[in-house]
């Protein structure tokens, strides 16, 4: 992989990698910045995110679990000191869908956060990486009927 940013002024950089697509970095005005772009920590995270769920995607579908929605959620804490790293990340993994089977969840987000996600290996270096699993199943009548949009939540501690 390779990657560069480009200085826009101020505090503002435009990134690109390999693939070619583009995002827009920048500070708070409180920095030197225009607020007109995500912060690199933010990207770290979101990229984080990202890699985890592709992976329990990944997994889900290999083992045929019947979902219709996911999301994954993290809270992150920084250390108050430079260069402050993440010193924990929260994550929740919301998985939306039909008969799911809490275990097989369980499974694809322990082999994403233990084996899979390169991400997480890397932040587990310096955060506590924690998880919840959130299952949203779905009723008969949404089901059949997806402007009802009735949910059940059954959380995970």
């Amino acid at each position: 992989m390779e990657a560069k940013v480009t200085w826009q002024g101020g505090m503002a950089f435009e990134a690109t990698a390999t693939t070619g697509f583009k995002v827009v970095m920048d500070s708070s005005a409180e920095a030197g910045g225009q607020n007109s772009g995500f912060r690199p920590t933010e990207l770290l995270a979101m990229g984080t995110l990202g890699c985890t769920g592709m992976d329990v995607i990944s997994i889900l579908r290999k083992k045929k679990v019947d979902f219709t929605g996911f999301e994954v959620r993290v809270i992150v804490q920084s250390a108050s000191e430079h260069p402050h790293v993440f010193t924990d990340m929260a994550f929740e993994y919301i998985v939306t869908g039909r008969s799911i089977n809490r275990k097989d969840v369980e499974r694809a987000v322990e082999l994403s956060e233990t084996k899979y996600c390169q991400c997480i290996a890397m932040m587990s270096k310096t955060a506590n990486i924690s998880s919840i699993i959130t299952i949203r199943e779905l009723e008969w009548a949404s089901a059949h009927f997806p402007f009802f949009a009735c949910v059940n939540s059954v959380s995970r501690d």
